[in-house]
């Protein structure tokens, strides 16, 4: 068995932390990374996590405590006065910062091999009193098991809330499941239109891609249902909200960010950090003994997991972990395979009117309608699949919509934007992206981000052409009433005066002033 030293200041200053304090204000002084665990947990989680006989990292992924620093410990026990016990970690040798946007590897779970375990211990956290809930319900199997877990365990009026963000469902199901289970107070929502208008279309103005591929559909997501949660809880009078995110992943910290910054002193309930169910064999069993509809295929352990708007659709985990094999062409949904796609190109004209698409080929559409459409003509095109590893896991994507209208905008800043706008819209873009991965939609500093990029986009407007063909988005045209392109200034032809080719020589050195002035010192030293 793997033992650690956990070091001791840092342990020591969470211990006489008060377990009561507001973890929104109490701050610790050991520097940032305790700084962070506040934000994130509960000092009363970490006081009882302290105050556990083990405690498993591998199970647990270092998804409540960051070490100072992430390396391979060797055995050792901790000395410090308040913490009697051996902590148990998992191989951390592969780890990235934990956290918040800043996840982990994915071979911080804990690797197969010779390591004994004989009680793993979990730290939970401590019971909020609620008395009525909004749950964001999907009406699958995990969602009724929240449910009715939140009926037993806070004896609390449950409310349910599920949005339509385009993910291909039928959504009756799940008030008919709802209304089986006692809950009176049932919202479900198209949100289709808004997600793209409000959300969708904002981010594709600002370019925003993580870790240079990634195009967002995921997280982009989560601010709006976690936004309607917190007003459904205004308008029936709720004092809590509920979400199904693991806690082991970046959901959880995307929806409680939301919350707290719509809603400060909102109680959120998060059953994954309670609950004593580890897997899928727990949950069909508290299914079955509950008298939850359990379909045959939730049964077993599925290959991987999905998410699935109208943006993208993700798969994730199990058989998709090992990042030299390819995923099944079974798999994929929303598109084609490239050597499966038409032989002969699919061109349309995107018509947008600053910085959003508004028509394709001359047809005017809803933002919901256009990105839908986006979809299906490239999804026929064998566009959109992405297979990445990711800072936390490997993943495998289909945004065939998004990957054309990126392209295409691309192509409309690339006339009407000044060089020194677009320049600094892709220093900004990765930041942009970055505060959405981690969930910080509703912060000043993404609001400010917004209005410049906004600022930028007041002349984007034009038409562009592309080639949609076996994968590829080719752009063949570009033309805007506001383009910046001078063909006569451009040309190598005769330019009628508009540029004085010998004005060349000044600028250049001008430019070159400091390299003749280091070169002429340091060459007369050599």
């Amino acid at each position: 068995m793997h033992s650690v030293t956990v070091f001791r200041n840092y342990f020591q200053e969470l211990a006489h932390a008060d377990p009561d304090a507001d973890p929104r204000v109490n701050r610790s002084k050991s520097g940032q990374d305790s700084r962070q665990i506040v934000k994130l947990v509960e000092l009363r989680n970490l006081r009882a996590m302290m105050q556990s006989p083990a405690w498993d990292l591998g199970a647990h992924q270092c998804g409540r405590v960051r070490a100072p620093e992430h390396r391979r410990f060797r055995s050792g026990e901790n000395t410090s006065p308040k913490l009697k016990h051996t902590f148990n970690f998992g191989p951390l040798g592969a780890q990235k910062k934990c956290f918040a946007g800043q996840s982990l590897r994915r071979a911080a779970v804990a690797q197969p091999g010779p390591v004994s375990r004989t009680r793993v211990v979990s730290a939970r956290a401590e019971r909020i009193v609620a008395k009525k809930v909004v749950l964001a319900y999907s009406g699958g199997l995990d969602t009724s098991i929240i449910l009715k877990w939140l009926q037993d365990e806070y004896k609390c009026e449950v409310v349910t809330f599920t949005a339509d963000l385009g993910q291909g469902e039928e959504l009756e199901p799940a008030r008919l499941k709802a209304e089986k289970m006692g809950v009176k107070q049932i919202f479900i929502e198209d949100l289709r239109e808004e997600f793209t208008k409000d959300y969708v279309f904002p981010m594709f103005r600002a370019n925003a891609i993580y870790e240079g591929v990634y195009l967002l559909g995921t997280s982009i997501a989560r601010p709006l249902i976690a936004k309607r949660q917190i007003e459904i809880a205004k308008e029936v009078g709720a004092d809590a909200v509920c979400h199904g995110a693991t806690g082991k992943g970046n959901d959880q910290v995307r929806f409680e960010i939301a919350y707290y910054a719509l809603q400060p002193d909102i109680k959120v309930i998060a059953p994954w950090r309670e609950w004593e169910m580890v897997g899928r064999m727990d949950m069909v069993a508290y299914a079955e003994k509950n008298g939850i509809d359990v379909p045959s295929a939730k049964r077993d352990e599925p290959p991987y997991s999905m998410d699935a708007n109208l943006l993208h659709i993700s798969y994730e985990g199990n058989a998709l972990e090992d990042p030299w094999d390819a995923p099944s062409e079974d798999m994929f949904t929303r598109s084609v395979s490239p050597e499966e796609a038409p032989d002969v190109a699919t061109e349309i004209e995107i018509e947008f009117e600053k910085g959003d698409p508004i028509a394709i080929d001359g047809e005017k559409m809803s933002p919901a309608t256009i990105l839908a459409a986006l979809n299906k003509l490239a999804g026929d095109n064998g566009i959109g699949r992405l297979d990445i590893v990711e800072g936390r896991f490997v993943g495998v994507y289909e945004t065939p919509g998004g990957t054309v209208l990126l392209t295409a905008h691309r192509a409309m800043e690339s006339i009407t934007l000044d060089r020194g706008e677009a320049h600094m819209k892709d220093e900004l873009a990765p930041k942009y992206a970055e505060l959405i991965y981690n969930g910080m939609w509703f912060t000043p500093e993404r609001e400010a981000l917004q209005l410049l990029i906004d600022k930028t986009q007041e002349f984007c407007s034009g038409t562009v052409r592309v080639k949609l063909y076996k994968g590829n988005v080719i752009v063949t045209g570009r033309k805007s009433p506001f383009s910046l392109y001078n063909m006569q200034l451009s040309s190598f032809e005769d330019d009628k005066g508009l540029y004085n080719q010998a004005d060349a020589g000044g600028f250049i050195k001008l430019q070159a002033l400091r390299l003749r002035t280091l070169g002429a010192v340091r060459n007369a030293k050599q």
